[in-house]
């Protein structure tokens, strides 16, 4: 059983794991991602994580294309705790995941009930575990930024509960829900530190297209 996400170490986590890959969507370290699963393979996936430490690799595929069964995948990806589900009638999930670490992709190792497992590797990213609370940021041009973005792509938000957010939140919250391109969207989830990911953030942010209107924020 793992501990509570706030007493987690290097020691408590696995070195297999079940794998939910999904293009579009990256979960980063003390994030919050709601999924709705209906896949056969995926309910396994989240019943057999329910059955024992809660879970699961998110990891995107490298090719937003390749609709087969088991598309290549990205090197990196990240532990999701199941900390919320609701069952439905039909036997579909309800699940938010709360994310726990990054991971290195290392070798798959054969599907268990129709989901994919891997062996991973989550010592590189030790500090996904502590860090937060520290990091510098132009909080100013971000909320600018974010702004301008917002308005190009025709998408709203709720601007009282962005200006609430603390720095490293935005940091985590930011990179999740923006409608980025999913290679955009890893870049993001493998920035070695938070200063990293905030640069990388203000770039792809003041890098904005004068319209577009083929955005999805469905995760799934």
């Amino acid at each position: 059983m793992v501990p509570p996400l706030s007493e987690v170490t290097l020691a408590d986590l696995p070195a297999e794991i079940g794998l939910f890959p999904l293009s579009g969507a990256v979960l980063l370290p003390s994030g919050k991602l709601p999924l709705n699963i209906f896949e056969p393979r995926y309910i396994a996936l989240i019943e057999d994580a329910l059955a024992s430490n809660r879970l699961i690799g998110m990891i995107q595929p490298v090719d937003d294309l390749d609709d087969s069964d088991t598309p290549a995948l990205h090197g990196i990806g990240c532990l999701g705790r199941i900390t919320s589900f609701t069952e439905r009638a039909d036997g579909t999930y309800a699940v938010t995941l709360s994310g726990v670490i990054r991971f290195r992709f290392l070798r798959e190792t054969g599907l268990t009930r129709g989901y994919r497992r891997a062996r991973i590797d989550c010592s590189a990213f030790s500090a996904d575990l502590t860090e937060g609370g520290n990091v510098s940021l132009d909080r100013t041009r971000l909320i600018d930024s974010l702004r301008r973005y917002l308005d190009a792509h025709h998408l709203r938000t709720s601007w009282s509960a962005i200006e609430e957010m603390e720095d490293d939140t935005l940091l985590i919250v930011l990179p999740m829900l923006v409608p980025f391109t999913s290679d955009e969207k890893q870049s993001l989830l493998e920035a070695e530190t938070m200063g990293v990911r905030a640069a990388l953030l203000l770039t792809l942010l003041d890098d904005t297209p004068e319209d577009d209107d083929d955005f999805d924020t469905d995760e799934e």
